[in-house]
């Protein structure tokens, strides 16, 4: 298996400024595998759902190519459901309810079959079921984690421990400066790697990303978008479309690791133009690399002017 996805699949209440949705396809398990299956075929999600959870819903993600021999279907319990309400600056959002559901249970059992994976993208989860699924693994090349600021307050010494076990770590620049006590993210990050990821990736939402991997720093703004309609899952898609490629490659070097930057950024700038999964579920491998050209020309910068005298 090319990924290993391991988080939630959930359902998803989402009000924005242009809509609304009520129990869509959610969870971070299903958008890293949604937006990686782009760049590599064998994706598999790992994930708890209850008897609640629409039978569409698992055909959406069986077409799509996704391995679900990793999804636990629970009959006596119910689905995790998170509801939340965005403001006009789409960055600022409420929760307005959080059901955990089968996720108050959940430990995950990894398939022997996927237990060999080369990349595992641990989602945003309790940080003792992360450890769990990496002890069931065997020497995956590549570990990418996600978590958030409820994980960092909650469980500072777990986090500490899988940090020391991972490859990558996805933060935005709050949990960044959060994490680390530090305002300024080029030593925010210096904090971070200090902790166990040789690479990092903070998020900084419309104002790009950036990349910290060896001596260096590799710097990418967004995607300038005409029109958002939610923003919910664009992380977890960066995630996958950044494992995604990295999974093209034999060995994960520096400039492997800036063009999945690229990618990730790209895969996520479609995850925002419409409701939940919807947009991922009709992208097509042209649309990526025709966005990935045009933050080519975004980023391009002339070698030399030759003026006019």
């Amino acid at each position: 298996m090319d990924i290993l996805a391991v988080g939630t699949v959930a359902l998803d209440s989402i009000e924005t400024p242009f809509g609304s949705v009520e129990r869509a396809l959610g969870g971070s398990a299903m958008y890293i595998t949604l937006a990686a299956r782009h760049l590599t075929r064998k994706v598999c999600l790992v994930a708890a759902v209850g008897g609640d959870f629409p039978d569409a819903y698992v055909k959406i993600l069986e077409s799509a190519g996704i391995d679900l021999s990793g999804l636990e279907i629970h009959e006596e319990d119910r689905t995790f459901a998170w509801s939340g309400r965005y403001h006009k600056d789409l960055n600022e959002r409420d929760t307005l309810f959080t059901d955990l559901n089968v996720l108050e249970t959940f430990k995950p059992e990894i398939p022997s079959s996927q237990r060999t994976s080369r990349i595992v993208c641990l989602g945003n989860l309790d940080p003792s079921i992360q450890i769990g699924v990496l002890d069931q693994m065997e020497s995956p090349d590549f570990v990418i984690l996600d978590t958030m600021n409820y994980w960092i307050n909650k469980t500072p010494e777990m986090l500490r421990v899988v940090l020391g076990r991972i490859d990558c770590l996805t933060v935005n620049d709050s949990e960044a400066r959060e994490l680390t006590g530090e305002s300024n993210l080029v030593r925010a990050a210096q904090k971070i790697r200090d902790m166990g990821p040789d690479v990092l990736v903070i998020k900084k939402g419309e104002h790009g990303a950036f990349l910290f991997a060896g001596e260096s720093v590799f710097i990418l703004p967004a995607f300038p978008l005409e029109h958002i309609l939610d923003p919910t899952g664009a992380g977890d898609a960066f995630m996958g479309g950044f494992a995604g490629f990295l999974a093209q490659n034999r060995s994960i070097s520096l400039d492997a690791l800036k063009k999945a930057v690229v990618y990730g950024s790209a895969v996520a700038s479609f995850t925002v133009e419409k409701f939940g999964p919807d947009r991922l579920l009709s992208l097509d491998s042209n649309e990526i690399e025709n966005r990935v050209q045009m933050f080519h020309d975004l980023t391009s910068i002339p070698q030399s002017v030759v003026q006019d005298l």
